[in-house]
């Protein structure tokens, strides 16, 4: 039985930043928190938990698609984990039926592998107005067929979340999902206000991506934006800079004091140094911190989540709230026993230095 104490200058324990506490660690497994020993010598830094993020389109070179098995996952979930994060939903855009079957069967069969934590399906019922980097010929409305493959999904996968637009749904299909434990998040939608709350009123949970590829809040129709910002729904933003300016973020910030998570939205290219890859037969370049298409159509993010937990401190956001956008909310969004450190919790736990860095 290996135990272990760990301290750093302070630690965040998914709530709160705390100082003079250590962490005990057995096999794996938090045991407790406790004021630190003298004897003790602290790390410098932030001990915390390990990030969670809720979209991850790729890593280590694989983009979740064709092709993709269960190793795949894995080789996804390694990447970032390397990249401080202790959980990850690997995310399939929309494609076709057949792909979309084999990513459900792969995920089913990666359960259990570490670092993951369900699978993300953005797509293909969404609003092809508002596709975004997604192939509008592969955009369609749910079907009953598609229904109940989520649903039987949903029953053998640790978490399912699927984003989809109120205008390829209807409410009973929402409803269904919700009851079933799919996390419904709604995106890449040109939505009213009221579509967007009957959608929540219905058992959505989340909206995908703040901000992106959906309705814009206007002052006479709020749209999907206007929906998150005045109710209660979860809601993931890539804090990069690019996709959300930092004045966005701070209104968000301010209209929204909790439900606010951090991702990714990362690529293939996350842990590699790679300059291109291909999606879905198109060709994707990173330049300067940003992913795109050769037109200039954004198409995920080049980010990591120690980066955008510094994006959200510079747009305004306190440390500990910003630090929980990555960790603690994400997990209790989804049900994960992640993102907080408590006794018979996972010890996967990171260290970030002064300036929000991964250390280690």
């Amino acid at each position: 039985m290996s135990r272990r104490l760990l301290a750093a200058t302070r630690l965040f324990d998914g709530e709160a930043l705390l100082d003079d506490m250590a962490v005990v660690t057995q096999d794996g497994v938090i045991l407790d928190v406790i004021p630190r020993p003298a004897d003790l010598r602290p790390r410098d830094g932030i001990l915390m938990p390990g990030f969670v993020d809720l979209q991850v389109n790729g890593g280590a070179g694989l983009m979740v698609g064709a092709g993709t098995d269960a190793q795949a996952l894995a080789r996804i979930c390694g990447a970032h984990r390397a990249l401080g994060c202790a959980g990850v939903l690997p995310t399939l855009i929309t494609d076709t039926p057949a792909v979309t079957a084999a990513v459900l069967e792969a995920g089913i069969r990666a359960t259990g592998t570490p670092g993951f934590l369900g699978l993300h399906l953005e797509g293909p019922h969404l609003d092809p107005r508002r596709a975004g980097a997604h192939d509008p010929a592969l955009i369609r409305p749910m079907e009953d067929a598609d229904l109940a493959q989520l649903i039987a999904a949903a029953a053998h996968l640790p978490a399912l979340m699927v984003t989809l637009a109120p205008e390829a749904a209807t409410v009973d299909q929402i409803a269904a999902l919700a009851q079933a434990g799919v996390i419904v998040s709604l995106g890449h939608s040109a939505c009213t206000l009221d579509q967007a709350q009957v959608a929540f009123d219905a058992g959505a949970r989340a909206a995908t991506h703040l901000f992106n590829a959906m309705s814009q809040m206007g002052h006479r129709e709020p749209g999907l934006v206007g929906a998150v910002l005045s109710g209660d729904a979860h809601a993931g933003v890539i804090a990069d800079g690019v996709h959300v300016d930092p004045a966005a973020l701070r209104v968000a910030l301010r209209a929204r004091p909790r439900g606010l998570f951090l991702v990714s939205d990362c690529m293939a290219v996350a842990g590699t140094e790679m300059t291109e890859f291909t999606l879905q037969g198109r060709r994707i370049l990173r330049r300067d911190g940003r992913l795109t298409l050769a037109d200039g159509t954004l198409a995920g993010a080049d980010l990591r989540l120690d980066r955008a937990v510094r994006g959200a401190v510079a747009a305004g956001a306190d440390l500990a709230r910003s630090l929980a956008m990555a960790t603690s909310v994400p997990a209790d969004l989804i049900g994960a026993p992640l993102g907080r450190i408590a006794p018979g919790r996972a010890a996967d736990l990171i260290r970030l230095d002064d300036s929000l860095t991964l250390m280690a």
